[in-house]
């Protein structure tokens, strides 16, 4: 089950995945900085799979020239014990719908150029390669 963060108790929970893609943020102040982004139009989505969470995206829709109205992906992990467990592929399924449902034409992320295995991954879910930057026409 896929849903939004929207309560601090959610926001909270999110922490200890988002951190394994985020080592550098802290604990103590995960929460007040996700309702600061908030306010910039950050969402925070959660894959919970019994009581645990096991996959986070952090993502806001977006207006651009290059792309105009668009989903960005800020943040995307999978914790790292349920990985090849099919929560990714969930939740870029979940983003895909939201975003198509929103009136985006697309979809965009960037990931880190060491991230070979993500790469891998944006690229089976029909992502394309441009400078590094990952992108998804959501229009046939």
């Amino acid at each position: 089950m896929i849903k939004l963060a929207v309560q601090d108790v959610e926001i909270e929970r999110c922490f200890a995945v988002m951190r394994q893609l985020r080592p550098h943020l802290q604990a103590e102040t995960f929460v007040a900085t996700v309702r600061e982004m908030m306010g910039q139009g950050f969402q925070l989505a959660f894959l919970q799979d019994s009581d645990a969470i096991a996959c986070v995206a952090g993502f806001r829709i977006q207006h651009s020239l290059v792309a105009g109205k668009n989903l960005y992906v800020d943040d995307l992990a999978t914790d790292e014990a349920q990985r090849s467990s099919g929560h990714g592929a969930a939740m870029m399924a979940w983003l895909r719908q939201l975003a198509k449902d929103a009136g985006c034409n697309e979809i965009h992320l960037d990931s880190g150029v060491q991230r070979h295995r993500a790469h891998r991954f944006y690229l089976n879910r029909n992502m394309d390669i441009v400078a590094h930057h990952f992108s998804e026409r959501l229009n046939d």
